[in-house]
């Protein structure tokens, strides 16, 4: 990953400008929503599809590549409601 280090100042209410070549860098628009986490006294800023990568790959790790994780959520729902069809 590269890294682009840029000085900014804090304005009023706290307010930090993240620098174009930043923004465009993390393809964030006006409007965009961010993730903010603070850890060990780094402020990171992270764009939601960095954000969702991040999980995604997370996932990865521990599920087979042969499963489908949204087949068997729904194949699991179809028989809950199966279920409930039965119960009436």
């Amino acid at each position: 990953m590269n890294t682009i280090r840029k000085s900014v100042r804090v304005g009023r209410g706290g307010r930090l400008v993240i620098p174009a070549s930043q923004r465009r860098a993390m393809e964030l628009s006006e409007g965009d929503t961010v993730l903010v986490e603070l850890e060990d006294g780094e402020l990171r800023i992270i764009s939601r599809k960095a954000a969702v990568r991040r999980a995604q790959e997370i996932v990865a790790k521990y599920v087979p590549e042969d499963v489908n994780l949204v087949d068997q959520l729904i194949a699991e729902r179809r028989r809950e409601a199966a279920m409930e069809d039965d119960g009436r």
